[in-house]
């Protein structure tokens, strides 16, 4: 990535000490739009599939197609951010999704809505590879942890408001009001940007030896990075699988309007998220002081309770205690949110970490494509309450493959800090 100290989000023009801790507010609030603008269908889905008569398995078709665009261009992204000024790239991302947001209200049907979904993952995609490149740039390792999950919150603020907007809108409005005014608000963050967003000053290491290096070619000979691209999958997969059918089970099963599903099954598992992912970063960073696969540690902490927690859904029968399933098995999942991204930092040299994220995106992406289809295919067998329950065993596959690996991504960890003195 090469930079010109005469243009705009060039390191020449950044401000002093504090900007590492602007930038995360920047980038707080175009992850908040991330999460949000992704949020209003989930919110929306019995309105939608009243006005166009669509099946539970159109509407997952729907979230999945959005899924899979989103893992393919997140990976060309990510590589997009390792070649050029991540700023810009950020930037240019959220006018795109902003303007396919406001579009999808103009959808006449399910194909229309489909399609216009995809051009919103399209730009949704280019965000976080290279956001979460761009934080490492700027956080030392003792704190990056910290600054990534602190990031990581917008996500599940902007998941659940965003729903819960989104629901209340639809109630008054219709279901096509939140889509312009989520699209509208996308364009005054660019305003923002355009001026204080800066890329920082590439890190000269002893890593200039593979200067040059195709930064794919880099992760792919790393074991611990495609360790953690197996274990995005899996965990990605099953917390989308409940996010995404949790509102529509209780607006069938309980009777709740939207913004009532919405609440307890869309705000509950943001609320967890939100506490938990900055209890997730900080966990991270004081356990890699004591080893170096401290991250991977609480990855599995995280992920282990989020499977636990997520059983008694079988048994809930009121809304409040799905509510509270829910509450409890995303405080699990939330640990896991608030250190992956730094854990693959710990185990990637700064070239090729946008390409490393991309990657992980990527696949776990075509996870959260697949597991709204297997629920909607076992909700009309056994139930949706069964189907998002049984998601707890991707969960547990995850935590056996971190701990099976922990000596080799020791050894990774210990490697890559070694090439990066400088950090």
């Amino acid at each position: 990535m090469t930079t010109d100290p005469t243009a705009p989000g060039s390191p020449a023009r950044a401000p002093g000490a504090n900007y590492p801790w602007v930038l995360i507010g920047l980038l707080w609030m175009v992850a908040f739009l991330n999460a949000a603008d992704r949020s209003i269908l989930v919110a929306v889905m019995p309105q939608l599939r009243a006005e166009f008569g669509l099946s539970a398995t159109q509407l997952a078709l729907i979230n999945s197609v959005f899924f899979w665009i989103y893992a393919v261009a997140a990976f060309l992204s990510g590589r997009l951010g390792d070649g050029t000024r991540r700023s810009r790239v950020i930037i240019y991302g959220l006018a795109f999704w902003s303007m396919a947001t406001g579009m999808v209200a103009l959808s006449t049907g399910f194909v229309m809505l489909m399609a216009l979904r995809g051009f919103v993952a399209l730009g949704e995609a280019t965000y976080y590879p290279t956001a979460t490149a761009l934080i490492s740039d700027w956080h030392k390792p003792a704190m990056r942890g910290r600054a990534l999950s602190i990031h990581q919150t917008a996500v599940f603020a902007g998941a659940g408001i965003g729903a819960l907007a989104a629901g209340l809108m639809a109630d008054q409005l219709g279901w096509r009001v939140p889509f312009v005014v989520f699209g509208l608000l996308g364009l005054v963050v660019i305003a923002i940007l355009v001026r204080t967003l800066r890329d920082a000053p590439i890190l000269h290491t002893s890593a200039e030896k593979v200067k040059g290096e195709e930064p794919l070619r880099i992760v792919l000979r790393i074991k611990s990075a495609l360790m953690l691209c197996v274990i995005f999958f899996l965990g990605t997969g099953a917390s989308t699988g409940v996010t995404v059918w949790a509102p529509t089970y209780i607006h069938d099963a309980l009777g709740l309007n939207l913004a009532g599903s919405a609440l307890y099954g869309a705000a509950t598992i943001t609320l967890a998220g939100f506490l938990s992912v900055p209890v997730g970063g900080l966990l991270a960073d004081t356990l890699a002081k004591r080893t170096p696969i401290g991250r991977f540690y609480t990855l599995a902490i995280g992920l282990g309770a989020a499977a636990i927690l997520l059983l008694p859904l079988l048994w809930a029968t009121t809304a409040a205690m799905v509510g509270m399933v829910l509450l409890a098995t995303s405080f699990g999942k939330g640990l896991f949110d608030g250190c992956i991204y730094a854990a693959m930092h710990d185990v990637v040299p700064p070239q090729a970490r946008a390409t490393a994220v991309g990657l992980m995106t990527m696949i776990g992406f075509f996870g959260a494509g697949l597991s709204p289809l297997f629920v909607a295919w076992a909700g009309e067998r056994f139930g949706l309450a069964a189907g998002m329950t049984s998601l707890a065993v991707a969960y547990l596959i995850a935590v056996a493959i971190i701990l099976a690996m922990r000596e080799s991504t020791r050894a990774a960890v210990i490697a890559n800090s070694r090439e990066l003195p400088g950090e």
